[in-house]
């Protein structure tokens, strides 16, 4: 009884988990839509509008395609498509969007900031969900968070400033806020990098 009710649990999670996911890459991809037939309105003109119509929906992709292409048939990692994961990576790139739409970026002085360490941290926890195995230690895990976390934030600079900052009045002051991206997306990504490894810590210390 016990059993039946644990993997009921389980499956109403996944449910949820899976319609929030498919939830946020169709509104991903309206916004992006909106975007492409509205661009005075959609917060992004002016701000590589035209890469991020494509680095975007290919972000929030890359879980799907892999796992179509490759990881079905031989992750060793996940007998099914890993929901969870795909909702984390996919996030990032909706809420960036919805914040250039409300334009929060250039109206909250806090936003960006924010943005950068806690979109950072879903991304992280959801590559690190997707493909890390479960049995990394804690230092590994960290390490393996740092890694991807400060090199994703690395090329996500060198991408904003050849895609626009270089050309924009941003480029006085894009030294000081590059350093102060870099350092909030990697403390982002090492903060989910632990507390990942915690709850599949517990998971594993529960059975689950």
């Amino acid at each position: 009884m016990t059993t039946m009710v644990a993997t009921s649990t389980s499956t109403a999670r996944v449910n949820v988990t899976q319609y929030a996911a498919l939830a946020a890459k169709v509104l991903l991809f309206v916004l992006l839509l909106l975007a492409l037939i509205w661009p005075d309105l959609s917060g992004i003109k002016g701000k590589a509008s035209t890469a991020r119509l494509i680095v975007y929906p290919i972000g929030a992709m890359v879980l799907p395609l892999w796992w179509w292409a490759y990881g079905r048939t031989r992750s060793k990692l996940h007998k099914s498509f890993p929901w969870t994961a795909d909702l984390l990576m996919t996030l990032p790139w909706l809420i960036d969007l919805i914040g250039n739409r409300l334009n929060l970026f250039d109206t909250v002085d806090w936003w960006d900031d924010a943005m950068h360490f806690l979109l950072w941290g879903f991304l992280t926890a959801g590559v690190l969900l997707a493909f890390a195995p479960r049995n990394l230690s804690r230092g590994l895990t960290a390490f393996v968070a740092l890694g991807f976390g400060a090199t994703a934030a690395v090329v996500w600079e060198l991408g904003e400033y050849v895609a626009f900052v270089r050309n924009s009045p941003e480029l006085q002051s894009a030294y000081t806020d590059t350093l102060g991206d870099l350092a909030l997306g990697t403390l982002g990504a090492l903060l989910a990098g632990l507390l990942l490894y915690e709850v599949r810590s517990r998971q594993a210390s529960t059975g689950r």
